[in-house]
């Protein structure tokens, strides 16, 4: 029997334009880093993300057309051996369906495979893992949780849903094809059962690969040119910003590699938003609408000008702009790998769009990546009007899986 891997190394290997492998791929979904035409959509399925590596995927994968967000708590009696299997279970899986494969039976005894996604490549599928501090009391781990992982300090725009924030464990799941990425969650939700149950689910998504005319940085549903500011995997820094670094103290060695996943459901009030004139949306954001150049001058990639001002004397980016506030350059180098997606949930109950960002940001220390920002938004942002922040949750996620490991084997079998 051919697999399905087999099969579209040799039908589909002509249309590809290369094979994403792991962290190596880069994060040229949140930049215009390179000037080749996109891939043709035929292709779209047969690109395959590495599961196993020193990094987990989903992580430096470029952004995703769609996306599914989990949160599980442990079930009552469930501990530190029955965490160990989970994760066992959920990296077999993971592996095989980032490899275009299907699941196999479950530990529910289903016995199959769902056939969702049946026909399908991979379709760049990550699935990634990680730990919410309530896991650390459940396991009986509490010694190897990490300072990191200390509650985020509450902000003036939150207004946080408690059913809809945190966990004991979290799943991101990102894929260029829909169904693809449902197959993914119920392979996710069904091997959770006994030891888990979902506390909270979201869904997104982004532009499909294949839809602009060449690779360029993402739009948010504000219409705004949204993560030019990202680090890049070719920053020096980079790592040392995004990941942790080996050599700490031993009780936390096993979060080497990993990182720290904020968690943000941010709802876009579009309806006052789109009131605004362009002019005015791209004084609050600090750069232009239709190519994201900051309003200083230049291309989108051009370094912002903050003391550049214009005839009239006054700064072309205002001092309340969202882009000079949450600047490195003003928050003492701060920065965050932002990774989200956009989510459409219907007509709220006050008749407008349930709609926003789900905001994840990735960093080697969120006390110095997220929060200071966060802090400085918090304080005079002039886009916080336009958001509503309802939900929050931080996540350390362990490094990436040797070949022959799971996702967090060195935590729970320290």
């Amino acid at each position: 029997m051919i697999s399905r891997r087999r099969l579209l190394g040799t039908a589909g290997a002509a249309g590809a334009t290369g094979l994403v492998l792991g962290a190596a791929g880069g994060a040229t979904g949140y930049a215009a880093t390179q000037d080749e035409a996109p891939a043709v959509l035929t292709s779209v399925g047969s690109t395959e993300v590495m599961f196993h590596g020193k990094h987990q995927p989903g992580i430096t994968t470029p952004l995703q057309a769609r996306g599914h967000l989990i949160a599980f708590d442990m079930a009552p009696g469930a501990g530190r051996k029955e965490a160990a299997a989970l994760m066992r279970r959920w990296s077999a899986a993971a592996e095989r369906l980032m490899g275009g494969e299907p699941t196999g039976g479950a530990a529910d005894g289903t016995g199959h495979d769902t056939g969702i996604a049946l026909d399908a490549g991979p379709s760049s599928l990550t699935v990634t893992f990680g730990f919410g501090a309530t896991f650390f009391e459940r396991t009986g781990l509490t010694g190897h949780r990490p300072p990191g992982l200390d509650p985020l300090p509450p902000f003036s725009a939150d207004r946080l849903d408690a059913r809809r924030s945190n966990g004991d464990l979290w799943v991101q799941i990102g894929a260029d094809d829909a169904l693809v990425a449902f197959h993914a969650l119920r392979a996710v939700q069904k091997e959770a059962v006994p030891t888990a149950t979902v506390r909270w689910q979201m869904n997104g998504f982004n532009r499909t690969p294949g839809a602009t005319a060449k690779p360029m940085t993402a739009r948010n549903l504000m219409g705004q040119i949204d993560g030019t500011g990202n680090p890049k995997p070719s920053d020096n820094d980079f790592d040392q910003r995004v990941f942790v670094a080996a050599g700490g103290d031993a009780a936390y060695e096993w979060l080497a590699g990993g990182s720290y996943a904020v968690v943000r459901r941010i709802r876009m009030l579009l309806d006052d938003w789109e009131k605004l004139p362009v002019e005015r949306q791209e004084r609050v954001i600090g750069r232009r609408k239709a190519n994201g150049a900051p309003l200083s001058g230049g291309t989108e990639t051009t370094e912002m000008d903050l003391d550049k001002a214009g005839p009239d004397g006054k700064l072309l980016i205002p001092d309340n702009a969202h882009a000079r506030i949450s600047s490195p350059e003003r928050n003492s180098g701060a920065a965050m790998l932002r990774r989200p997606f956009s989510y459409h949930d219907g007509i709220s109950a006050d008749g407008a769009p349930d709609a926003g960002l789900l905001f994840i940001c990735w960093q080697a220390d969120p006390l110095r990546g997220f929060v200071p920002v966060q802090r400085k938004l918090d304080r005079g942002d002039a886009l916080s009007p336009f958001l509503r922040h309802e939900a929050s949750g931080l996540f350390a996620v362990p490094g990436g899986a040797a070949d022959g490991e799971y996702v967090g084997q060195r935590l729970l079998e320290a």
